[in-house]
């Protein structure tokens, strides 16, 4: 295998090892591999002693009890149950806020705001912070939301948006966050499931040049849920005067209030609802295959550990850090690490409201200079999407300030990584490809920067206190290099404890395939050396003729192809194999569609994969349905590619909805 140095050289093919540059890596918190395992072995071998001296870093009203967790994981031995830190008394808005605060940080910035406009910013310190947390964690106790109640939130990526989480965690409230791009039908499921007594939402948002009422949503979906038979009494509307005045939003005077009328008014001093480490903290929502969304619910002392931890080792935080994550606070990736995780570490966090091409696709390496960012962590589909676009618009721009990258959402590419490490990174700034789900909490498999060589498209190895196995179909654990199902082991702290109101759903979906492991749903290979290769969703494997096949190993092999921009693919029923793949393809632009170049792109796979993997189909895409997070929704191209046309289901939530009737119109060209 070659061998190449951050810093010295390009990362030029599939079949290199990228080392970690040695001045980095001697500065790093895990500077070698030796280290590494060393400290994966205590926290395997001595979870409580290990995850214990973690936790007793932060601020803890009363330490838990004797057992610091206890499990069952396996559902033929009883009910599936998890517990860490039981018994131990904190708050996680307090270990966030004013643990920082107190250690001498107050006038240290805790979030830097970037508008959708260039030029209109704003930015807050921990005290300022913390102020407006608690002003706002006032209101809210005034108007009855006390420990335990929910509250949904349903806003963009202002400020407010993790002021709202904060201040539902500093009094013990459950939080809720939705995406601010689900339609309304979505919201009113989610407010039908767990009964907010308060909905938070801004009246409108502006991304790019497009503006969406987001109040209007919010009246849509309050109006059908209290039709199915629940009123929320109040909806708290943030002025979002860039994107529409106040004067012309739809206004319900007994329900609904401004929060620039109410929640500077309160005091900015708020106590603290001191919880158990078992007490609920946030429930989010994530997509089941029957349709009907699942409540992942985690906790308050387990994932603050977690999440804490997850983000100083996997991203090298040191205090001097500008910390940039462009995920969306209505998933989990900015629960974990655009809020609760770099927060918890004292850190100075960008959040930006605005889309990652707008005004132009250099937007990103602007703010990146503009704000001096050194850790910037994204998706793999922006990564493709950027690429897309050339690189002037990147190397117009300084970018030196970067020190590490960072990976997240779904397996990336080799093609693609090693852009993003050649070009964005000037080929020296490790990338963090990390894999993880809502479900985990935090990062599960993930390169430590400094720690290890990278292999491009790899997520390497098991963070601290993880203990993943590749399994058969009939959950036997396979050793060494082999291909199968991804599986856990024993539980770790960050784990979720239910679906809220299903625990049977909880049990069956991840706990009842393979009795005695935590089944992530997600198909994996490990290599000769030990490291991971995540191969997508199970769902997402291909079974040709008896071949498995994962769409993201033949969408990497159509990206190899030099007129390739980008590539989505599914598998769809064939009479004679079983399945086949159908493949959905982004030409570069200026690239014309031919059957030339069908047939040159079926090679490239057959090439890079074999001639089993070849698609039998190739499906013009002038775009992606995609969400504005920059999920690719496989769910609609599966319904397009069968021609299930009246199945496509809500399509609300894509960035660009338009896509899908224009891929349609292609389906037989």
């Amino acid at each position: 295998m070659k061998t190449v140095v951050m810093g010295e050289a390009v990362a030029s093919d599939d079949d290199q090892l990228i080392f970690p540059n040695h001045d980095f890596a001697q500065q790093a918190h895990v500077p070698n591999f030796q280290t590494y395992l060393e400290m994966y072995k205590r926290s395997i071998g001595d979870p409580a002693g290990f995850w214990s001296e973690i936790a007793s870093e932060f601020y803890w009203k009363k330490k838990w009890g004797q057992q610091v967790f206890s499990e069952n994981i396996d559902i033929t031995k009883g009910d599936v149950n998890i517990q860490w830190f039981k018994g131990g008394i904190t708050n996680i808005c307090y270990n966030c806020l004013d643990r920082n605060i107190e250690s001498g940080n107050g006038d240290k910035i805790a979030i830097h705001w970037e508008g959708n406009e260039p030029g209109v910013d704003d930015s807050l310190t921990y005290n300022q912070l913390l102020e407006r947390v608690s002003q706002l964690a006032n209101y809210l106790k005034e108007n009855g939301v006390k420990k335990g109640d929910s509250v949904i939130i349903y806003l963009p990526m202002l400020m407010e948006l993790p002021i709202s989480m904060l201040a539902c965690a500093r009094i013990g409230a459950v939080h809720s966050v939705v995406f601010a791009g689900f339609s309304a039908e979505s919201l009113e499921q989610r407010i039908l499931d767990c009964k907010p007594k308060i909905v938070i939402t801004c009246n409108a948002v502006k991304r790019g040049t497009k503006v969406i009422n987001l109040k209007d949503i919010v009246d849509s979906a309050l109006s059908k849920s209290s039709q199915n038979g629940f009123h929320v009494g109040l909806c708290l509307t943030y002025v979002n005067e860039s994107a529409m005045k106040r004067e012309v939003t739809k206004w319900q005077k007994e329900r609904d209030v401004w929060w620039q009328d109410v929640v500077p008014k309160h005091s900015t001093k708020c106590d603290v609802e001191w919880v158990d480490g078992e007490d609920p903290l946030f429930l989010l929502y994530t997509s089941g295959s029957t349709g009907k969304p699942k409540g992942v619910l985690h906790t308050t002392g387990g994932y603050m550990i977690y999440t804490a931890v997850t983000f100083k080792y996997a991203f090298d935080y040191k205090p001097s850090d500008i910390y940039w994550c462009t995920a969306d606070c209505g998933w989990i990736t900015g629960h974990s690490y655009v809020a609760y995780g770099p927060l918890l570490n004292g850190a100075t966090v960008l959040v930006y409201e605005g889309v990652p091409n707008y005004p132009n696709p250099g937007r990103c390496w602007d703010i990146v200079d503009k704000y001096k960012v050194t850790i910037f962590y994204t998706a793999p589909t922006l990564v493709r999407s950027l690429m897309r676009d050339g690189n002037e618009y990147v190397t117009r721009y300084s970018r030196k300030s970067l020190r590490v990258l960072g990976s997240v959402g779904e397996p990336i590419n080799p093609s693609a990584w090693r852009w993003f490490y050649n070009v964005v990174g000037d080929s020296r700034c490790p990338i963090s490809d990390t894999w993880w789900q809502t479900e985990t909490g935090g990062f599960m498999i993930t390169p430590l920067p400094g720690a290890w060589p990278q292999k491009p498209g790899s997520a390497t190895f098991p963070f601290f206190g993880v203990q993943p196995v590749i399994v058969d179909e009939k959950g036997k654990e396979l050793e060494g290099e082999c291909s199968g199902y991804l599986c856990v082991k024993a539980s770790w702290p960050g784990a979720f404890r239910t679906l809220f109101g299903d625990h049977e759903r909880y049990e069956t979906t991840y706990f009842s395939a393979f009795p005695g492991y935590y089944f992530s749903g997600d198909g994996c290979s490990r290599d000769k050396d030990g490291y991971y290769w995540l191969t997508g969703r199970v769902d997402d494997v291909i079974n040709v003729s008896g071949h498995r096949i994962g769409t993201a190993e033949v969408e990497s092999a159509l990206v190899l192809h030099p007129k390739c921009a980008e590539a989505a693919v599914v598998g769809i029923d064939h009479e004679v194999k079983g399945q086949c793949i159908y493949a959905f393809v982004t030409p570069v632009e200026g690239v014309e569609y031919s059957d030339d170049l069908k047939k040159s792109l079926v090679l490239s796979v057959r090439n890079n994969i074999g001639a089993f993997a070849a698609p039998e189909k190739i499906h013009w895409a002038p775009g992606l349905p995609k969400t504005r997070s920059g999920k690719i929704m496989r769910r609609i191209l599966r319904k397009i590619a069968s021609r299930q046309l009246d199945e496509l289901g809500d399509i609300s939530t894509l960035a660009d909805p338009d896509v899908v009737d224009q891929l349609i119109a292609l389906a037989d060209a």
